[in-house]
């Protein structure tokens, strides 16, 4: 009996790893797939965003959602009895798709494909590594070499790496493909120069795509035959070394608020709370009075981005909750307070 292939599919916050796997989805080819999407947080909105694509190669019963911590961390109790159900079913997938949060380190969970009830009838095809063009041009993966420089001069003790920048890099030795996504917010000769630079990151033979809105065929994913579980000790990684892997350096909380009659005061708030506070990513749905559609809200950064995705279900609350991810030591109350105050005012 052949192993059902598997493919890991990572990236930072925001890079459009769900965009990604809904492009996949819509282009599956009659290819059965299941999905293991899992979320930094306790709202489900990448799995949310999913469900409900109508799409027969993927029925919302194949999508499993794993939230409230990154899959390295739950592999034992979450991701191996999701797997283990999966491939227990009278007709397995043809291929697993593992969306992981951004905040994941791909290699432990490739790892745990070496689990004996898993190792004889799944295999990892590939890890694809999703990376955030305009995000990455704007310097928020790396340290500005030049003040990195001041400041060891002045504290020789100085710990080079930053999280965000050994999680980046991590992400980036562990792939078996490269998708410089989101290309049309860059210009050709800045991506010219990105790709140079994460060519030094990558291993050899590793092949950089590029990519816009996650839209690529899924043949040039899907089908690598990589084995990554049988080699995967050869990849570095900046937490080999680490019995445990932890989120100490990032915060995540969710902001509730009722209802609201107009979004302009929301977008206007959510810009100045990510400024005045470094905000990573925010993610969330906002139900708009008169509005029977969800309204999508989408910020990496100080990019944000919103529209009304599909109407809100019969059984759910038209309530609005947006998830907030920053490094560790964000002003929770702080940016509650902005965002209640400006929405109090819609």
């Amino acid at each position: 009996m052949s192993k059902v292939p598997a493919t890991v599919i990572t990236g930072f916050l925001g890079a459009g790893k769900t965009t990604l796997i809904r492009h996949l989805i819509e282009n599956a080819g009659g290819c059965r797939l299941a999905l293991i999407i899992n979320e930094f947080g306790d709202v489900d909105v990448d799995g949310s965003l999913v469900k409900g694509c109508g799409d027969e190669a993927c029925p919302d019963e194949d999508i499993i959602e794993l939230a409230n911590g990154c899959i390295c961390c739950t592999v034992a109790d979450d991701f191996l009895p999701t797997m283990q159900r999966l491939l227990d079913r009278d007709v397995p997938p043809d291929h697993i798709i593992i969306e992981t949060s951004g905040l994941a380190l791909p290699k432990p969970l490739v790892k745990a494909f070496q689990w004996p009830d898993i190792r004889t009838r799944a295999t990892v095809d590939g890890v694809i590594a999703l990376i955030d063009a305009d995000a990455l041009a704007a310097g928020r993966f790396a340290h500005d070499e030049a003040a990195l420089a001041a400041a060891r001069a002045a504290d020789p003790t100085l710990d080079h790496d930053s999280p965000i920048e050994e999680l980046f890099e991590d992400q980036l030795a562990c792939a078996d493909l490269v998708l410089l996504n989101k290309t049309d917010l860059v210009e050709p000769g800045r991506l010219a120069e990105l790709e140079r630079d994460l060519a030094g990151e990558i291993r050899p033979g590793v092949r950089i795509v590029r990519t816009a809105r996650g839209e690529i065929d899924p043949a040039v994913l899907l089908g690598l035959r990589a084995g990554v579980e049988e080699q995967i000790d050869a990849r570095p990684s900046h937490h080999d070394d680490e019995e445990d892997h932890d989120h100490e350096d990032f915060d995540s909380f969710v902001v509730e608020l009722s209802e609201q009659g107009n979004p302009a005061p929301l977008l206007v708030a959510l810009e100045q709370a990510i400024a005045a506070h470094d905000i990573l990513r925010v993610k969330g749905f906002i139900a708009i009075a008169g509005r029977p559609a969800r309204l999508v809200i989408q910020a990496v950064g100080p990019r944000i981005q919103h529209h009304y995705d599909r109407q809100w279900q019969a059984d759910e609350r038209r309530g609005s909750r947006l998830v907030v991810i920053g490094q560790a030591g964000l002003d929770r109350a702080a940016i509650e307070q902005t965002l209640s105050l400006k929405m109090a005012a819609a």
